[in-house]
């Protein structure tokens, strides 16, 4: 369409996310209605820091609503590296966990067809206990800020049911983050005492001393797991990925963050109590 900006559109969108006045057009995928559904959902419960859908087009593209803000892309800025940032983001997921769990009843069930899988719990599942729909992919390039504060989540294309805290726990991963220095600075991180901004999110969300112990676990099972996710995607042929996976050093960067993680884990534990 004439006239549109191009915005940036994380790996998998890349290039393909565009602007037009308070409109986003973006491209769907196979779990889009349900992602709308949801999204409208969440509107009608009062929960703003989402984008309302618009539509899906004939050329296969959703309509967005455009969240106005700052998006902080790699090299992270330092500003979007504070603690009271992270704390915000932190809050931003507690009010969206809460109005996911009021809506449950007007949104598609746990079946696969609703639902991407590729970066969901893997517990979870119609009987997982709690469950609600996560949004499964929280990183900095998918949050828009006001002054520092976090505002929206952007991107819900991996949505999926989960438990709460396995949500916080892959947003703690990748905004904390919990990762080895050489593969943190690749991004722009700034050294920091990661072990004491893991604790901000626990504090900022909420989490008592059950759920801090649980967010340690599911950190250490995101760890065993690392890669997949990228790894199939470079296998399927994808182009961005492939990109991703080469600047980032392959498959030796996830062996050298498990290797990291577990030396390191133990101090991550103690510092959320």
């Amino acid at each position: 369409m004439t006239g549109e900006q191009q915005l940036a559109g994380g790996i998998a969108n890349a290039g393909k996310v565009t602007r037009l006045g308070d409109v986003v057009f973006r491209p769907s995928n196979p779990y889009s209605s349900s992602i709308h559904r949801f999204l409208s959902s969440l509107r009608a419960a009062g929960f703003a820091g989402a984008s309302a859908p618009l539509g899906i087009d004939d050329d296969g593209r959703e309509r967005m609503e455009f969240i106005d803000g700052d998006v902080p892309l790699p090299p992270y800025p330092a500003w979007a590296q504070a603690d009271d940032v992270l704390a915000s983001v932190a809050e931003l997921m507690r009010g969206f966990h809460t109005a996911s769990a009021m809506v449950q009843s007007a949104v598609p069930d746990a079946r696969a067809s609703n639902w991407s899988s590729e970066m969901s719990d893997p517990a979870a599942g119609p009987t997982v206990g709690g469950a609600i729909v996560c949004h499964n992919d929280v990183c900095l390039e998918n949050v828009v800020f006001r002054a520092g504060r976090a505002v929206g989540f952007l991107d819900f294309d991996f949505a999926g049911p989960g438990r709460a805290v396995y949500d916080l726990s892959q947003m703690a991963r990748m905004c904390v983050p919990v990762d080895d220095h050489e593969s943190a600075s690749r991004l722009g991180w700034l050294p920091a005492d990661r072990p004491a901004r893991l604790r901000v999110v626990a504090d900022a969300y909420g989490l008592d001393a059950s759920g801090r112990d649980t967010l340690v676990e599911m950190l250490a099972d995101s760890m065993a797991r690392g890669g997949e996710f990228v790894r199939r995607r470079v296998e399927a042929g994808d182009p961005n990925f492939i990109v991703m996976w080469n600047e980032m050093g392959g498959m030796e960067r996830f062996d050298r963050r498990r290797s990291w993680w577990t030396a390191a884990r133990t101090e991550f534990a103690a510092a959320l109590h």
